[in-house]
């Protein structure tokens, strides 16, 4: 079988396409004809490592990924030969990403995937979907699995509602019941949150960021799904509301720190959320996998420009080109043609 694998951290040109022996799936395992395979910023950070480093063993990257089960180990019942399926943190401290035609995952990493849902779909889930969702629920008093309803009389504050975990955040939060506010940076920007379903937009470049959101939520945000925490503690600081919940998700380049205003953070009880979603609780892993699987079942995860998501698209020999895409800030989805 065609894979693409690495035998050390580096730039992109460590990618190589070859042929590997197919994998078998053991007990209480799956194997995925992956069909198209998702790029996520942690995928390209990955493989560059911390320098050039020789590996014990070759690696396939790329966390998510959808295809058709192709066998099943003994004791598997949720699946069976033939089902559409998405899949999750496929190369997290394995080997086997879905950067390559078959891969076998345990079956709670394999989720089935309703036959009006695109593969496109399928593969944009995974890391942007399970973060958000952990964002939207990080909140004191939250239902841990979100489902319409959920987030009625909740105003989210979505920050960089362009990008892969904006894009879910706006959906997952507009499907649940929120109020959506998205921040962005170009009227480019705002018009995809608007087609993700954000109910208001703010281009933060302009003057009076913090006013503008206050305008539109005068009782502050309940919720924030923060990329740039050193860039946007104070902003969110101002506009959220008693209680409120910040839950960042990613540091922006260069920047490991963050600096926030303590006292009024303090005068409004806030709750400063850091998250990471390879290390959430089994049981938050678990729900955001049921909630976000329903939420696809419903049509509530659209991805394609029409959706606020354009889509770039790479064969699995090009998959160094993919990499370079996510790493140089391509907007939408980056998704490789496996099979």
């Amino acid at each position: 079988m065609k894979a693409v694998s690495y035998t050390s951290t580096g730039d992109s040109d460590v990618l190589v396409l070859g042929e590997r022996e197919e994998p078998h799936p053991g007990d209480g395992e799956v194997r995925v004809r992956i069909h198209v395979s998702g790029v996520n910023p942690t995928d390209w950070k990955a493989r560059q490592g911390g320098g050039p480093s020789d590996l014990p063993r070759a690696q396939v990257p790329n966390q998510d990924g959808a295809g058709v089960v192709d066998e099943v180990g003994a004791g598997v019942a949720s699946v069976r030969p033939g089902d559409r399926v998405w899949v999750w943190d496929a190369a997290y401290q394995r080997p086997d990403g879905t950067a390559q035609e078959l891969v076998v995952l345990p079956e709670a990493q394999v989720v089935p995937l309703p036959d009006d849902v695109s593969f496109d779909v399928g593969a944009s889930l995974g890391i942007p979907a399970l973060t958000a969702h952990r964002a939207l629920t990080a909140y004191e008093g939250a239902a841990g699995e979100l489902a319409p309803g959920t987030l009625d009389g909740r105003t989210v504050l979505v920050a960089g509602g362009a990008g892969a975990v904006g894009h879910a955040a706006i959906q997952l939060a507009v499907w649940a019941g929120a109020t959506v506010i998205a921040t962005v940076s170009s009227h480019e920007k705002a018009e995809l949150a608007r087609a993700a379903g954000a109910h208001h937009v703010v281009n933060y470049r302009e003057p009076d960021t913090a006013e503008a959101i206050g305008a539109l939520a005068p009782r502050g945000v309940d919720i924030v799904v923060e990329v740039n925490a050193s860039a946007n503690a104070e902003l969110d600081t101002k506009v959220a509301a008693r209680g409120a919940t910040i839950a960042v998700y990613a540091d922006a380049p260069g920047s490991t720190e963050v600096t926030m205003p303590i006292r009024p953070a303090m005068q409004k009880n806030l709750r400063w959320q850091f998250l990471l979603t390879y290390t959430v609780t089994p049981e938050a892993k678990a729900a955001a996998v049921r909630a976000v699987a329903a939420a696809a079942a419903a049509g509530a995860l659209p991805v394609g420009a029409e959706h606020g998501l354009p889509l770039t698209r790479f064969p699995l020999a090009q998959t160094a080109d993919a990499h370079d895409a996510v790493k140089d800030g391509a907007v939408g989805k980056v998704l490789i043609d496996v099979g």
